[in-house]
């Protein structure tokens, strides 16, 4: 397969399945997947972990990071996928890098029920920097009730990381995409 350069962001709410899906669409399509909490923890493993300031700090810090080393992917001519929290704040600096490159975007918004991602949440282990603990009580309350798309230019998917069986369809459509064979459309899997 020939994949053109582009840009994939994998977005969605705390818990929702990001990283997993990331992990295997990198394995399954050849392609890196720059996530933006592997940024932030070998930035608290360097700095140091803090309080909610801090991981705030680090966490717009592992995004300027991710903007950068996806720029450089797509210069040196190669797609890659972006996972992260990404949030309308992100969307001017996006579609900076976007224009820059004159490369094109497509999304994926992670989505589960909001039970399944609360199971998700209290279950995880992972950084303690990541302040999971205090976090659960700005999280959880505040889940959205539907996917929410970034006003991005491109195509966009749901990913229902509580039904993995629109796995196969997700992958199989992304490959089309980076192909060129078909711009994508909203959808949701």
């Amino acid at each position: 397969m020939v994949m053109r350069s582009a840009l994939v962001i994998i977005h969605g709410s705390p818990a929702s399945g990001k990283t997993s899906l990331g992990l295997a669409l990198a394995a399954d399509l050849g392609i890196p997947c720059l996530s933006k909490d592997q940024v932030k923890e070998a930035l608290f493993e360097t700095l140091g972990v803090g309080n909610r300031e801090w991981s705030a700090r680090l966490s717009r810090a592992s995004f300027a990071v991710l903007m950068r080393v996806g720029a450089a992917q797509l210069s040196a001519g190669r797609p890659c996928l972006l996972e992260g929290n990404w949030r309308a704040e992100h969307v001017p600096e996006l579609k900076t890098l976007g224009q820059a490159t004159d490369r094109p975007f497509a999304q994926v918004c992670c989505f589960a029920d909001p039970a399944e991602i609360e199971r998700r949440f209290r279950a995880r282990l992972r950084h303690a920097g990541h302040l999971d603990g205090l976090l659960s009580g700005e999280v959880l309350p505040t889940l959205p009730l539907e996917p929410r798309f970034l006003e991005l230019p491109g195509p966009a998917w749901v990913y229902r990381a509580d039904n993995c069986d629109g796995y196969a369809q997700l992958r199989s459509d992304l490959e089309i995409w980076f192909e060129g064979r078909q711009s994508g459309t909203k959808s949701s899997i």
